[in-house]
């Protein structure tokens, strides 16, 4: 199999997770609702669920489906800017970003390690599987700005901003 056909299947396994997780939310939220005002009996299952959800479908969007151009930014300096002005200015970013998610990496594992002993209030969810997508997002985002860096290092500057392009995404 070729690396780019690999690459683009990685991609659309991504994204059926992460529009699994909006489907999950989206059946919480209406059984939410039919227990609530049809039948009259509230549950709160349906809310952990939404919210476990949404913290899943948060970083690993994040992570894995959000593209670098997809994001949104003030870069009123950085698309005034030239071209290697640009590049340099992304290598401080990225180099930065890796830093810090580095530096916290290993006190971030031991804080979901250490949340095993606390379990969800109504599916008994341990918190250290909850938490697992966190390290998940900071792993692929040290990988993701270390790929563009590199990029950036052998002279691929990060395209400037194009008013002609821009969209409400609608």
């Amino acid at each position: 199999m070729d690396i780019r056909a690999f690459h683009g299947w990685l991609e659309r396994r991504a994204e059926n997770v992460a529009a699994f997780l909006l489907a999950a939310m989206f059946v919480a939220f209406l059984v939410q609702i039919l227990f609530r005002y049809a039948l009259d009996l509230p549950v709160g299952w349906t809310h952990e669920i939404s919210v476990i959800a949404w913290i899943w479908l948060v970083l690993w969007g994040a992570a894995f489906v959000v593209r670098e151009s997809d994001e949104i930014r003030f870069d009123l300096i950085y698309g005034a800017v030239q071209a290697p002005t640009r590049r340099i200015m992304f290598l401080a970013a990225a180099f930065s970003l890796v830093a810090l998610y580095a530096i916290s990496l290993p006190a971030v594992v031991d804080y979901v390690l250490f949340m095993r002993v606390q379990r969800t209030a109504y599916m008994k969810i341990r918190f250290d599987w909850l938490f697992s997508i966190y390290i998940v997002f900071a792993v692929a985002m040290i990988v993701r700005y270390l790929w563009l860096g590199f990029d950036a290092l052998r002279g691929k500057a990060p395209d400037a901003f194009d008013a002609t392009k821009a969209s409400s995404g609608v």
